[in-house]
Order: structure tokens, then C-alpha cells, then sequence
């Protein structure tokens, strides 16, 4: 590699290295004398001095030992008249020839070789270099003469951000050294082949993360010299789960292949008693995906000073990945209009968003809802060397007041008062979790922690949410930052209902204390299995323990007072279905039982009112209404058969096809009051792929796609939507309408690139029905192992 070579005049130069042999020309300007045209035998003033000082060394131009010279680099002033075609003067020739120059850098890139594979970053698809902090990696430097270590001094200058400084970790000084030791910038030579050094560099585990421009300085008894900065030679740094003094250090080798190095998972929807499942490609490897995270932390403006603290760093994605502060990510929308953009439910990867919003210079990508937050959310953390998976919380409680409960209010006729229900209850939520010590907290508060980009409220202003502690949230310390109160109340807030007097206030009736935060589910390790990690957020329902907790919490609340303690029932409420439940264009069935313990009769009046609702928990229409008495013999069930015809639902459903049934009662004899929500949704049909012949790495190989419409009616402007990491970019494929109760099958082609277990992931997408998809497993041999 060229060097840049620090001109002697520069006086900003002075003092960094030991004084060169000419003292005098620091101190003296000297002049030059021009050259008369064609005149090849006119000399400088400083040439001829020089060779009479050293005529052995200084020979004229015809002599039989040509003088080398050096091409300095884009930096140095005189580089410009080069590039210029102005050839360098003889004078700066032979003053390079007098200092150790930077020929080359080798950083040792293959994807084969042992950076990469000890730095476990060999799967990102770029030709950059990408290392993880708190490790060593080896380099190559050539030089313009042997090293000597007695006379020759040689360090590394990384520097990261806009305003690099060493006060703050931007600009590092990577000095030479006998031997490395642990938890410092070093580098030490390792070994030594003529003008060639291999260096063995160590870098902290707090290192700032991000790209940094490598710079060699070398100085010798004749002055100092600066290689040319190279983009080819940028460093990207990681995080590093595998070094122990990591703060996101996981000592699971298992858990680190699944939370840093898989590119494919699985996100859960729909309800508790119904979870579907959907496959996410995070395709936090894909060329061009680091780049748009690196992105997305410059388009923040926070100081990159900052970006060695994954509390920070979570926080900053947090809000990057939502747009409403800071033109982020993605643009939520649930509307159910998606005409300027694309519908959230024809997403299936992270990659053609942040492909998106990079190439587009950070235009937010539209349109987004909570799974899409969180796969985006996912993939950017995985790819930046944070443990990172995507978590479900089903019946996922929304506390606008900071109460930590969720209210329900209910008129004097004990139904819902719609302006006053702010709270709300989503069917599920989607956020991810990240692994991290958390030393800003007391101790055991480390390990999970909830980080969430959908703008649901905002956190010290801005809209983002966590990292908050898992172990805070069991324990209802809410206290601590960040938000723990707002996820506390997702997963573990009582429902507590409120009736109004005649004379306009509210009085607690009921309380529900274990309707919120159901089946939390994350993809589990190795497999595609579901992995229920409730237990993790909360106590069991009931115990001793989650009710101090849940008290705990409260007490930090806006409506501490409200906590109402356990009384005595003897008529119970609940709410069953069937099987997987009711299916898309079908007729609904749920069954409600009634179940009285005590020795006398009880009447119950039931009012049940049916919702088309968001999947977040906001009410679009009411559809469907009914009041019965129910008489109840002593220690007796009724089992009561609600039904809901598909011409009562067919033109009411969105995004999500989520419904929900609230029930309230009152017993005539004790006045005693029962309520109860229960969501539920109309299952729709996967997309069925088949692939077709041996998949081979480079070879056209076809797959075929496969559908039937649930739906008596004709759905119109159909598009489906392929894509897989290694087999196909995204791509969008318009089909023609699709009848009522038809099948219909397509044929697509498409060329492997990677070889391994792929997963090719198709969605539908159409006005009249959402959420329809479906993955199909794809083993690609490479070239050589199907020759042979």
C-alpha cells in the first residue's frame, strides 16, 4: 500500500517522534531552484548539499543506481498534483527513501482462514472485515526495508465516527509491544519475513462497536510516515458473546448458535388457546445487512462513544427501528389500508427492509406492525454480536395511565364504556429479548432483558422501550429502568373491572388476576419447537410469590388503592373451545360453562357481546349482542352453546381475523359479579410448497406453491411473496383472482447460491385475507458434492 509520508515542513508533525537526522530543515525553509525547461541536468539546492554530504547515497540521476521513490498517499498535500500527473520531485524521492514505509496491509479476510473463523464471523457475505472485540486477530504488514525493532518504532491508529478522539475510545493508538495482555488495545510482532511483519492485534471487550479506518505510523532515526487510509482495510468490530469478559457474554455454546448465529427463526401469533406459528428470516448475514445496521446507528446522531454499551446501543435500535421520532426503520400502520406500501403480513424477512431503508438513504420502510418491529428488531442485533430472540406475549395487556392494572369500565347496565377504555388487552405482542449483564443495576438483574421497538409509548420522550430486566419484571421491581413497569404490566397486571353509580363515580367490582400474560413463547433452541417462557417473566399464577409481586408493583402504581384483596365466590365463569378452533369462513362455536359450588340454587343473568377487534386489543365493531337467565341448580354445571354465523362476521374482519367475546354477569341471590374477555381467532390456511428435484448450489431448480381459498368468495389482486437466504431475493409475484373454494397451483424457478439447510418462505397477500403463509425445508448441495 502506498504510505502517506508527513511532509518535514509540517510543523504538526513536530515532537511525535524522535528528531530526523536533518534538524535544520525543521527550522530553515529551503528554497528550491527551478529547473530550466528541458534542462535535465538542473539540481536543486538540496540535492547537490546532499550530495556532497553523501555523494555514496546521493548519485546523480544518470548514474547506473536509479534512487527509489516513494509514492505518497491521498492524504498528503502532494498527492493531489500526482493524481494531477505531476510526477513527485526528485527532492521528496529521496527523502522517503530515507523513512520505513507501509507497502501493504494484509488483514488475513478469507472466509477459510483463522480471523474470521476464530472471530465466528465467517458467514457474513462481504468482503469486509468483521471481528468481535476482546480478541486477537493477525495482520500483515509490508514494509519498504527489514524492520529493527533498536531503531524503528511502528504502531496502528483505528478511528471510528465523525469527532474521533482518544479521550473517548473513537481514536486508538494501538501500540507495539513484547507481549499482549488481556483487556487492552496491543499488538505485537509474531513473526518477522524480511520486509514483512505478522501482528497478532488485541482489542478490549468494551471496545466502542462500528467500522474504524486503519492507519499505519512508522518512524525511524529520518522521521515519521502514515500509510494512506484504505476503505478496503476498514475494521468492523462486533460484540463478542464468546469472550467471557463481554458484557453480552452467553457461556451456552448451544444458545450462542441459536441467539447469534441462526438466520432463521420462527415468530408466534394469534391467541393463547390458538398460536400459530410463522417462519422470520433475520438474514442478519446477508451482504449489504451490516452496512444498513452500521446505518441505522449513524442516522441516529448519538456519539459513537457510546456504542461499547449494549444497554445504550439496544436502546438506540429501539427507537431506530420505528420512524415517528427519528425517521427510523419502519412506519407502523394499522389502518388496514396498506395501498402506499406493503401489508405487515406480507413480510417474512428482515433483509428487504433494511436493504430498503439503506438503499433509500433512510426513508422509513412502510409498513410495519409488532412482529415486523421485532424480526427487524431481532435481526439487527444478532448481526451486531447481541444474543438476541423474538418473544410472544399472548392476552398482552397495553397500561396507558401507569396504573399497572388494566381497567375495565362498565355503565350501570354492565356494558363497556368505550370512550373511557383506554387500556387494552392486544391477542398477542411481539418484542425480542436480549442477553447482557446489566452492571447499571443491582446484582441478578442481569441475563434477559425485553427490548421492544413498536411505538406504543414513549421512554424519556422518545418512542422506544427496555432493555428491561426479566428478573425486575418477576419480582415486580419496577422501579428499575428501563421501563419495567410498562413490560411488567404486559405480562402481570390484574384486569380489574369498574361500574359506574348513578351518581358518576366508579366502584371496583371485579378484579381478574390471571387473564394477562399468557404462553410466552420464543422459538426453543436447535429446533422449531415452541419454548414457553412464562415462568421467566412471572411466578405461577396464584402463588404466594406472584401475588407479592404483582402487590409490589402496584404500590409503585397510579392507582395503588385499587388493589382489591381475594372474597368469597361460589358461581364461576369460563369460556371453552374445541380443538384448534373455529376456521376461516366457517361458523364459530365457543362454549361457556357455569359452574356453582354451593348448596342453593343461583340465577345468573349473562351478557355476552362479540367484537371484531386489532389484534392489539382496539375494538373496530361490535357484531353481535345477546342477554340470558341462566338458572343453576346447587353444585351443578351448565354448559351453554354460543354460536356465530359466518354472514354475521364475513364483512367485518381485519388484519388479524380477531375476535373477542366479553362476558359479565350478575348472580340474582349474592350480587356477586363475573366477568371474563376471551379472543379468539379464525384459523387460515398455509401455503403448501413442494420443492421439486435435487437443489444444487449455481443449478435452476422449481418449486411448486399450492393453495386453497377458505372463503366462499372471490379473492381479488393476489400476490405472493418468495424469499430465502441463499435461494431467492425477495420476490413479489401478482397472480390473478382466486375463486371461492378454489385451488389453484404455480410453478417458480429460482437459482441456489449457498449450499446447507435453507428454508424457502412464501406468503399470500389480498384484501379479503391476510396472515397466510407457509416454509418449506430445502437441503442445497453444493457443486461438488452432487458431481460426486
Amino acid at each position: 500500500m502506498p504510505p502517506v509520508i508527513h511532509s518535514v515542513r509540517d510543523s504538526s508533525a513536530v515532537g511525535r517522534f524522535p528528531t530526523v537526522t536533518l534538524p535544520f530543515v525543521e527550522e530553515v525553509e529551503v528554497e528550491k531552484e527551478e529547473p530550466a525547461e528541458n534542462d535535465v541536468n538542473q539540481e536543486s539546492a538540496c540535492l547537490r548539499w546532499l550530495r556532497k554530504a553523501c555523494p555514496c547515497c546521493y548519485k546523480r540521476a544518470d548514474d547506473d543506481d536509479a534512487t527509489e521513490t516513494v509514492v505518497t498517499g491521498v492524504d498528503d498535500p502532494d498527492k493531489e498534483n500526482e493524481a494531477n500527473g505531476e510526477k513527485p520531485t526528485t527532492e521528496e524521492g529521496n527523502l522517503n527513501a530515507l523513512l520505513l514505509n507501509v507497502r501493504s496491509i494484509d488483514l488475513m479476510k478469507s472466509k477459510t482462514g483463522a480471523n474470521l473463523l476464530e472471530h465466528h464471523t465467517n458467514l457474513y457475505q462481504s468482503d469486509k472485515f468483521v471481528i468481535r472485540r476482546g480478541q486477537t486477530f493477525q495482520m500483515w504488514i509490508t514494509l519498504s526495508r527489514p524492520f529493527d525493532p533498536n531503531t524503528d518504532k511502528l504502531h496502528l491508529e483505528l478511528k471510528t465516527g465523525p469527532l474521533p478522539a482518544v479521550s473517548n475510545g473513537t481514536h486508538v493508538i494501538v501500540p507495539l509491544v513484547k507481549d499482549l495482555e488481556d483487556g487492552r488495545w496491543e499488538a505485537a510482532v509474531v513473526q518477522q519475513d524480511d520486509r514483512r511483519l505478522k501482528l497478532s492485534v488485541n482489542s478490549p471487550p468494551t471496545a466502542v462497536v462500528g467500522r474504524y479506518q486503519l492507519t499505519v505510523e512508522t518512524s525511524c532515526a529520518n522521521g515519521p510516515a502514515t500509510s494512506r487510509h484504505d476503505p478496503a482495510n476498514d475494521i468492523y468490530m462486533l460484540f463478542n458473546p464468546w469472550c467471557e469478559d463481554d458484557s453480552v457474554f452467553l457461556d451456552s455454546e448451544e444458545e450462542r448458535q441459536e441467539y447469534v448465529l441462526n438466520d432463521v427463526g420462527r415468530i408466534y401469533y394469534g391467541t393463547d388457546l390458538q398460536i400459530g406459528e410463522r417462519t422470520w428470516d433475520y438474514g442478519q448475514f446477508n451482504n449489504g445487512i451490516l452496512a444498513a445496521c452500521l446505518f441505522m446507528l449513524d442516522r441516529s446522531r448519538t456519539p459513537n462513544s457510546g456504542w461499547g454499551d449494549p444497554v445504550n446501543v439496544t436502546r438506540i435500535i429501539s427507537a431506530m427501528v420505528n420512524s415517528p421520532d427519528d425517521l427510523g426503520v419502519l412506519e407502523g400502520n394499522w389502518s388496514g389500508d396498506y395501498s402506499q406500501g406493503t401489508s405487515p403480513t406480507v413480510w417474512s424477512s428482515s433483509v428487504e427492509i433494511l436493504k430498503q431503508y439503506y438503499e433509500s438513504r433512510g426513508t422509513p420502510v412502510r409498513y410495519g406492525q409488532c412482529w415486523v418491529f421485532a424480526g427487524v428488531f431481532t435481526a439487527v442485533l444478532r448481526c451486531l454480536g447481541i444474543p438476541a430472540r423474538t418473544v410472544t406475549n399472548f392476552s398482552s395487556a397495553h397500561d396507558t395511565d401507569i396504573s399497572l392494572t388494566t381497567d375495565i369500565y362498565l355503565d350501570e347496565e354492565m356494558e363497556p364504556i368505550e370512550h373511557l377504555n383506554a387500556d387494552s388487552i392486544w391477542n398477542f405482542h411481539v418484542w425480542t429479548d436480549c442477553w447482557m449483564s446489566r452492571p447499571d443495576l443491582p446484582p441478578g438483574n442481569g441475563g434477559w432483558q425485553t427490548v421492544d421497538a413498536t411505538p406504543q409509548e414513549t421512554s424519556q420522550g422518545i418512542f422506544r422501550c427496555g432493555p428491561a430486566s426479566l428478573s425486575a419484571i418477576r419480582n415486580g421491581q419496577v422501579y428499575l429502568k428501563h421501563d419495567c413497569a410498562f413490560v411488567f404490566a404486559e405480562v402481570n397486571s390484574d384486569k380489574i373491572y369498574w361500574q359506574k353509580n348513578k351518581d358518576g363515580t366508579f366502584r371496583q367490582i371485579y378484579s381478574e388476576k390471571n387473564t394477562v400474560g399468557r404462553s410466552i413463547s420464543t422459538k426453543a433452541v436447535g429446533s422449531d419447537e415452541r419454548l414457553d417462557i412464562t415462568h421467566l417473566y412471572k411466578h405461577p399464577e396464584g402463588s404466594e410469590e406472584e401475588r407479592i409481586a404483582v402487590e409490589t408493583a402496584c404500590s409503585y402504581g397510579s392507582k395503588a388503592a385499587a388493589y382489591s384483596s381475594p372474597t368469597a365466590e361460589d358461581v364461576s365463569l369460563e369460556v371453552m373451545m374445541q380443538g384448534d378452533g373455529p376456521r376461516m369462513g366457517e361458523n364459530a362455536e365457543l362454549t361457556i360453562r357455569l359452574k356453582n359450588v354451593s348448596s342453593e340454587p343461583r340465577t345468573v343473568t349473562l351478557h355476552s357481546q362479540l367484537s371484531v377487534m386489532y389484534y392489539t386489543g382496539v375494538h373496530k365493531d361490535t357484531v353481535k349482542k345477546d342477554t340470558v337467565d341462566e338458572e343453576i341448580l346447587p353444585n351443578e354445571v351448565n354448559e351453554l352453546t354460543w354460536e356465530l354465523q359466518y354472514d354475521v362476521y364475513k364483512n367485518q374482519l381485519v388484519d388479524q381475523a380477531a375476535l373477542m367475546l366479553t362476558l359479565s354477569a350478575r348472580v340474582r341471590e349474592t350480587q356477586q359479579v363475573l366477568a371474563t374477555q376471551f379472543g379468539f381467532r379464525l384459523r387460515t390456511p398455509d401455503l403448501v410448497i413442494k420443492p421439486v428435484g435435487k437443489a444444487v448450489v449455481g443449478q435452476k431448480m422449481k418449486v411448486e406453491i399450492s393453495f386453497t381459498n377458505p372463503l366462499p368468495l372471490v379473492l381479488k389482486a393476489v400476490i405472493f411473496h418468495l424469499e430465502g437466504t441463499g435461494l431467492l431475493p425477495g420476490k413479489k409475484i401478482p397472480y390473478a383472482d382466486i375463486g371461492g373454494h378454489a385451488s389453484v397451483s404455480f410453478t417458480e424457478h429460482f437459482v441456489p447460491t449457498l449450499p446447507g439447510p435453507r428454508k424457502l418462505l412464501a406468503s399470500l397477500d389480498c384484501r379479503q385475507l391476510t396472515q397466510v403463509h407457509g416454509v418449506s425445508d430445502i437441503n442445497v448441495e453444493d457443486k461438488s458434492s452432487a458431481a460426486s
